[in-house]
């Protein structure tokens, strides 16, 4: 059985708080995610002073304020971050973050991080790919307003940076916080797997806990979801994420969907072999049959149990001759 990577996205829903991004780690421990993920940036480099904010998060944060303003006060520091990461290794859990820009991925590297991820907005960052790719360590990719074709690109150039296409999990994703349900398009995920070759995962924006779910059982390697301490918090994705008991409940539902899953071989399990004999049927005969009396469609029926001849064998049954004679409803021997 392969485990399903749970990846608790707390992504900037400390709002800019150290102790608040501590108290999401403590959540994530003890709700059995793999993975807690934050996100790493300099402001500065990665937002103009005049870029807007999406829609979404104009809903939920100041709407007189810019995208830049916004970001800003989300931000934490690199030794925050150490610090942060030190915290993951005391409460037993993997310490992940997402850079959104060269300096970030460097300091995160230094940070001794495994694992890169590329956010949906950054697939076509041409020199952002160049240099996460340059390192050749594994890849997990959020695909947000993507195309096929520019995901194959994104891959591309992964690929002639420097790291293995089996290094890289392609996660499908919608950006729109909370996504609707008719814009999810679940089966784009196998599309991607099929056609470019690739390990996939969903990283998920609904509301509730149903399509992460549905998406290990169509074969997902990795789910990341967003959490928050308080949904009604003030900042941009507290709204689209789960709490922490809500969290949990996906997570033993993920668990639950990778036991039922299987092998995939089509063969009567171990607990209910036991009731073959008592579900199937015998032949058995339909009335007094006497010693040397000739077996047919009139003389035999099917009953349970299933302990003696199968009725698959009727046809090389007819036509032949009783050598003892049978009570209604005794197993033809």
């Amino acid at each position: 059985m392969n485990k399903t990577l749970i990846i608790a996205e707390a992504g900037v829903n400390h709002n800019g708080d150290i102790i608040t991004a501590k108290k999401l780690i403590d959540f994530a421990s003890g709700i059995g995610a793999d993975v807690v993920k934050f996100q790493t940036f300099k402001t500065e480099l990665g937002i103009t002073r005049g870029a807007k904010k999406a829609q979404y998060q104009s809903n939920t944060t100041d709407n007189d304020e810019s995208q830049f303003n916004m970001i800003k006060k989300l931000e934490l520091s690199y030794s925050e971050f150490e610090e942060l990461s030190k915290y993951c290794k005391q409460n037993s859990i993997r310490f992940f973050s997402t850079a959104f820009d060269i300096p970030s991925i460097k300091f995160l590297n230094n940070l001794g991080l495994k694992t890169f991820k590329i956010p949906s907005g950054e697939i076509t960052n041409l020199p952002y790919l160049r240099y996460i790719g340059s390192y050749n360590k594994k890849i997990i990719m959020s695909t947000g307003m993507s195309t096929l074709s520019e995901i194959e690109a994104a891959l591309n150039i992964l690929e002639k940076a420097g790291t293995q296409k089996n290094k890289i999990t392609v996660l499908h994703c919608n950006t729109e916080y909370p996504t609707p349900l008719s814009d999810v398009n679940l089966s784009a995920m196998l599309t991607i797997r099929n056609e470019l070759g690739v390990k996939v995962g969903y990283s998920d924006h609904t509301l509730g806990i149903e399509v992460p779910i549905a998406a290990v059982a169509l074969g997902a390697t990795v789910i990341e979801k967003h959490f928050t301490l308080d949904r009604n918090m003030r900042g941009p994705d507290h709204s689209a994420s789960l709490e922490p008991d809500e969290f949990k409940i996906m997570i033993k539902a993920i668990r639950n969907i990778e036991k039922a899953m299987g092998d995939g071989k089509k063969t009567p399990s171990r607990s209910e072999k036991k009731n073959i004999s008592i579900a199937r049927k015998s032949i058995v005969a339909n009335k007094m049959i006497k010693k040397g009396e000739m077996f047919t469609e009139k003389n035999l029926t099917v009953k349970r149990p299933g302990i003696g001849i199968s009725p698959m064998e009727w046809d090389n049954l007819i036509g032949k001759f009783a050598k003892k004679s049978f009570s209604p409803d005794e197993l033809i021997q």
